[in-house]
């Protein structure tokens, strides 16, 4: 099947001017300003599939938004070329309109001073949406998201809570193929996160709708996305299933609880210098010892035997790897560290 949408060597630099410091500084920027350029993404190449719900991550100025607003035809690439749905976004703006629907956290798309309804008639024309349609969708955003009692509301007077709900509604409303949502949690209580989430999804298991998710909440991307593409230094450095991502990290952990004894103080002190692999034994309370090992290089086997001779062990297990952990690893990784799927 053929990618709903495709991103071919995307490249974005800009320049960023230089001012002087002090007043003399500030004067000489008028007649000669210095510039250095920087590169917001650099060769990016990547497909998502119609129906996918995909995590696109990184870091702060990983150049996330800088993909997104190309995407949605706001930038225009320094090279490079895109599709979203068929259609260059950043030539045919209008047409590409037609196809996305967009959250960008706290930046509205409503109308202040505007009762709900209006913004929603509104957006009914400007995407000319056929009135079946919009009545279908109109009926099913009010039951999944339960927005009927803000729909006769001015957009002002909502809490952001409402106010979210309303902008996740507006960007489904006129059955896009595409929807980009850009940290569409933040701010939000657990239970409005949860009812969120929950509508992405069923959005996306009913009506088709592709989704493309960026956040800082790994709770978000492990409930909503079953892909994940991970971008780091302007860089794609993984990119498949959200599943890899966890065994794509380096270091594990065990956790093992043992019977107090007098030997047992001093094995915990020896314990990280016993077996090659082992990074760090941290003690918890209950006697517990958590014990991290790199995946690659440690002798499981060794090391479970090690531990069961040297402790009273009444209890133990393997902790599963924790997402936002994992992808605090790579962000730590040594430069060139290559991931796979």
């Amino acid at each position: 099947m053929a990618p709903i949408i495709r991103v071919e060597g995307l490249t974005k630099t800009y320049k960023r001017y230089q001012r002087k410091p002090g007043l003399w500084g500030s004067v000489s920027t008028l007649f000669s300003r210095e510039h250095e350029l920087v590169t917001a993404i650099d060769r990016l190449s990547f497909g998502v599939q119609p129906g996918a719900r995909m995590a696109y991550i990184g870091p702060n100025g990983a150049g996330k938004s800088t993909t997104l607003k190309i995407l949605t035809g706001v930038m225009r690439p320094t090279a490079g070329h895109c599709e979203v749905a068929g259609v260059v976004p950043y030539r045919e703006r209008i047409r590409n309109a037609q196809n996305i629907g967009v959250v960008f956290g706290q930046r509205t798309q409503l109308w202040w001073d505007l009762p709900v309804a209006d913004s929603f008639a509104i957006l009914k024309r400007i995407y000319q949406v056929p009135d079946a349609v919009y009545e279908k969708n109109l009926r099913l955003l009010r039951q999944w998201l339960d927005i009927d009692e803000v729909v006769k509301a001015t957009v002002r007077t909502l809490s952001l809570g409402q106010r979210m709900r309303i902008e996740i509604a507006a960007s489904f409303l006129h059955d896009p193929k595409v929807v980009f949502l850009d940290e569409p949690t933040i701010g939000l209580d657990a239970v409005l996160k949860q009812a969120i989430r929950g509508f992405i999804k069923q959005a996306n298991e009913q009506l088709g709708t592709t989704v493309v998710l960026t956040s800082h909440d790994m709770d978000d991307i492990q409930e909503i996305c079953e892909q994940a593409i991970l971008i780091d230094r302007s860089r794609i450095v993984y990119e498949g299933p959200l599943a890899g991502l966890k065994r794509a990290e380096r270091e594990r952990a065990v956790m093992f609880v043992y019977r107090p004894t007098p030997a047992a103080s001093a094995e915990l002190q020896r314990l990280p210098r016993a077996l090659p692999g082992i990074t760090a034994v941290r003690e918890e309370p209950g006697h517990r010892v958590r014990v991290n090992f790199l995946r690659e290089g440690t002798d499981m086997a060794a090391l479970i035997g090690h531990l069961f001779r040297s402790f009273e062990v009444t209890d133990f297990y393997s902790l599963e790897p924790d997402l936002e952990s994992v992808i605090r690893q790579i962000y730590r990784r040594e430069p060139g560290l290559q991931l796979v799927a």
